[in-house]
């Protein structure tokens, strides 16, 4: 049975990729602290409360469970709060990152998986965007991951240490038995803002520009269900463990769906018609932003299973339906 450790393993994509990992027979050591994870989500696998700058409790945590390798999810994710405070991303995102790495390497653990981003690309220049198109992210949470994937980079030059960074597009859905869901404290999301204004939760949604150069002139985005990037995590440790090289793949489906057909799909899976109101753009939101992830599925033998908006929004429609806010 082999042994992973995984930080942030009780926020949204943590707790899915825990909940794989515990089906699928692996012994699983979660290290959080909480902030934005919730203990209840975790299905599987023990929990440690910690900080990740707490560095003496990392490396015991590390030198005690033995990990076969680590998957690394603690990370801030609001791009508008990231401009407004870079330095708690900095410091978490990047910082707290290499306390880790710098934990691996004391305790020779050389298998790493990191949970990155789509923002590392910035205003790509070309859509779909490929793994060698330029890195230029445009605020500090995508600096913060880039950072990180520059000194990944660096350290499998420098030793046997090696890792795969997974850049996610738009991570959205639930469980597919509504076990576990998504839940963000303030929920920036569209999928879950939609789903809690048809809940009531919400007076209404917002569409933030409506004059883009897409077919209806709201944003497109590639959606992808939270139980295939799971999966592609566990085809990356597969790869790792049979002795592959480090690399970088994107995650999306290779298409994406606006804002308004994203309105309209909720509208139909929960038959609730909630008020929708237009407003002026945000500033950095590119107008387009699509996978190419023809790389993950030919590299990593990737084959996602739920390419369905209708599927993606009613996972998390009865997750939303369960979840108390």
């Amino acid at each position: 049975m082999k042994k992973i450790f995984v930080t942030g393993g009780a926020g949204y994509i943590g707790s899915h990729m825990v909940a794989s990992l515990g089906e699928k027979g692996f012994d699983v050591l979660v290290y959080d602290n909480l902030a934005t994870g919730h203990r209840d989500a975790l299905l599987y696998g023990k929990l440690i409360v910690g900080d990740l700058q707490d560095t003496r409790l990392l490396r015991a945590s590390l030198h005690d469970f033995k990990p076969d390798a680590v998957i690394h999810f603690a990370a801030f994710i609001q791009v508008g709060e990231s401009v407004q405070e870079p330095l708690k991303y900095y410091i978490n995102n990047s910082v707290n990152a290499i306390n880790v790495l710098d934990a691996m390497k004391k305790e020779e653990i050389n298998n790493f998986i990191f949970s990155s981003t789509a923002a590392v690309y910035g205003h790509p220049k070309c859509v779909p965007i490929t793994e060698e198109d330029q890195i230029n992210p445009i605020n500090p949470y995508g600096r913060s991951k880039a950072f990180v994937e520059r000194t990944l980079e660096d350290l499998s030059r420098a030793n046997a240490f090696r890792y795969i960074s997974l850049r996610y597009f738009n991570a959205a859905g639930a469980d597919v038995l509504a076990r576990i869901g998504e839940r963000h404290y303030p929920e920036t999301h569209l999928i879950p803002l939609i789903l809690k204004a048809a809940k009531g939760e919400r007076e209404n949604v917002t569409i933030h520009g409506t004059d883009y150069d897409t077919p209806d002139g709201t944003c497109i985005r590639d959606y992808i269900h939270i139980t295939d990037l799971v999966e592609a995590h566990s085809q990356a440790l597969e790869y790792l463990f049979s002795g592959g090289k480090s690399d970088v793949f994107n995650c999306g489906y290779g298409h994406g769906y606006s804002v308004r057909e994203v309105v309209d799909m909720a509208r139909s899976v929960s038959g609730i018609h909630f008020p929708v109101i237009e407003s002026q753009r945000r500033e950095g939101d590119p107008p387009i932003l699509i996978a190419d992830s023809s790389k993950i599925r030919q590299k990593l033998h990737w084959q996602p299973r739920y390419d369905d908006l209708n599927f993606i929004i009613k996972t998390a429609w009865e997750w939303e339906k369960k979840n108390k806010s």
